[in-house]
């Protein structure tokens, strides 16, 4: 219960900051004047929810979304540092052991953009008890397979695991709906930086809990996390399902194969060889599907994304930073615990087991949670804009310092706080950018269309990192310091560029 307890001190500190933030100037005259009408497609909740005489009621539900998004977002992550006994315990290779990650991330790509479609049409309520179920149910067979020692168990529940990350757009759909304009932006902030707080907290926990509990409780932790978010979704606010609502099921089973075939092909890249002919036939289908999907798109009365949402000039610059920053994020995550880890033999490691690296980790996750909250307070003052840009350099500035001082741990715990507040900033600001930028029927298919780019620069920035340092291995020998040193340096300038990327959005909100 202690794991529980730490997450619900985590978001309850994020509630507060965000329920206490500094209101700005048309917030403030808004409280004076009264919040203005909703709009069509809100609905009655958002006007109960008014002023402050509900707040006890909207902290609930903010609650509720953030214990939702942390335990879906540190599912995903709770096994990476484990990877290696896992695949001493099932007596599998490390590439197949890599399967547990990779699965998860291949539901969640097909489940994320679908997920908000159906909550844009259907209800977001509907859609984030659903994800919250599957993350119980496969957390569960997940605990049992790996009490039995079965793989194919294993994998069976890291895909029904994955198809959790519906819980994102819903999250987005569900505060936008029922929040007051005063908390609203603040929020969304919150609920943008639990992709990266729930995935740094996933890799604090999972070395301690597998020391002393062994790796069933990696699993027995999400189950208990999502019964608990469960409880918590009774509370939130319904929604009315548009009528004569329909799903375009040939967009849907086109973007899933597109997804499914690209982030495939980028995962094994390096475990299979990027010229080989798997890697090629995966690359030429994403290309042939995504076009295919593109052009049914087009035709359809009733499309499962709006491409406006993708080439809009105020959502194309957002999506393109988002796409380099989780470039530059998930190369760094995946740098530091191999450089840790690493033999003392070797010149350069500390030779770390993964309960210390997840120590190391700690300051990564803790300025994360700290980040949320002053994301919100800076970007009233400023922009959201400003404030990714900001998050940006300081992530581009901590990792050029490791690519140059990496010989002690102080090296680290500093780079790690720089970076939890970097990344904290850069991702709490997108879901405002996002969410400013559509209008409310819009926010589930807009919000899980930038999930999915942070999924898929994700895994690129994993492999990115992962070629460069295989490449300035010897043969049969492991990675050089120089080649830690050049993937840290090339980390550092993506979250750099990430930052020039950011100069096309626009200030300007759209009208619900």
């Amino acid at each position: 219960m202690w794991i529980l307890a730490a997450c619900t001190a985590a978001v309850m500190f994020i509630v507060h900051a965000v329920k206490n933030r500094p209101k700005t100037t048309r917030e403030r005259r808004l409280n004076i004047q009264g919040d203005p009408m909703p709009t069509s497609d809100q609905t009655t909740a958002t006007v109960d929810m008014g002023g402050e005489r509900t707040g006890g009621r909207s902290s609930i539900i903010v609650t509720a979304l953030l214990l939702a998004s942390l335990g879906v977002a540190a599912a995903q992550t709770i096994v990476v540092a484990a990877l290696p006994i896992f695949g001493r315990q099932l007596g599998i290779s490390a590439s197949s052991a890599a399967w547990l990650l990779t699965a998860f991330m291949l539901s969640s790509a097909i489940a994320t953009p679908i997920a908000g479609r159906i909550g844009d049409l259907f209800g977001h309520r509907t859609v984030m008890i659903a994800g919250l179920t599957t993350l119980l149910i496969g957390s569960v067979v997940a605990g049992v397979s790996d009490l039995a020692g079965s793989f194919p168990g294993l994998l069976v529940a890291r895909v029904l695991q994955g198809l959790s990350g519906s819980v994102f757009p819903a999250a987005f759909g569900l505060a936008r709906m029922s929040m007051p304009p005063s908390r609203l932006k603040g929020v969304i902030a919150a609920l943008s930086a639990m992709f990266g707080v729930g995935g740094a907290v996933g890799m604090v926990l999972a070395g301690p809990i597998t020391e002393a509990l062994g790796t069933p409780w990696l699993f027995w932790a999400t189950a208990i996390i999502a019964a608990a978010a469960l409880l918590g979704t009774a509370s939130l606010p319904g929604q009315e399902p548009h009528h004569g609502a329909r799903l375009d099921l040939l967009g849907a089973a086109l973007l899933s194969g597109t997804l499914v075939n690209l982030l495939l092909a980028i995962s094994q890249g390096s475990t299979w060889g990027w010229t080989s002919a798997p890697v090629g036939i995966l690359l030429a289908a994403a290309v042939l599907l995504g076009a295919l999907f593109v052009a049914a798109e087009r035709r359809s009365a009733a499309p499962l994304i709006d491409l406006r949402l993708v080439h809009a000039p105020q959502l194309l610059p957002t999506h393109l930073a988002t796409l380099v920053i989780a470039i530059g994020m998930f190369a760094a995550i995946t740098l530091i615990p191999q450089f840790t880890q690493a033999p003392t033999a070797t010149g350069y490691g500390f030779g770390d087991s993964p309960n210390q690296t997840g120590l190391l980790m700690v300051p990564v996750a803790l300025f994360m949670i700290i980040a949320a909250p002053l994301g919100t307070r800076l970007a009233a003052r400023t922009s959201s804009r400003t404030v990714f840009q900001i998050g940006a350099l300081l992530a581009g500035i901590s990792l050029a310092g490791l690519g140059f001082v990496h010989g002690e741990r102080w090296a680290f715990y500093t780079a790690g706080a720089m970076l939890g507040l970097a990344y904290g900033l850069a991702f709490a600001s997108l879901g405002a950018l996002v969410v400013g930028a559509v209008k409310h029927h819009q926010t589930g298919a807009a919000t899980g269309l930038n999930t999915i780019l942070r999924t898929i620069g994700g895994a690129i920035g994993a492999q990115l990192a992962a070629a460069i340092i295989t490449g300035s291995a010897p043969a049969d020998g492991p990675p050089t310091e120089s080649g830690f040193t050049a993937a840290f340096l090339t980390a550092a300038c993506v979250a750099a560029a990430a930052a020039v990327a950011a100069a096309a959005i626009s200030h300007k909100p759209t009208r619900s």
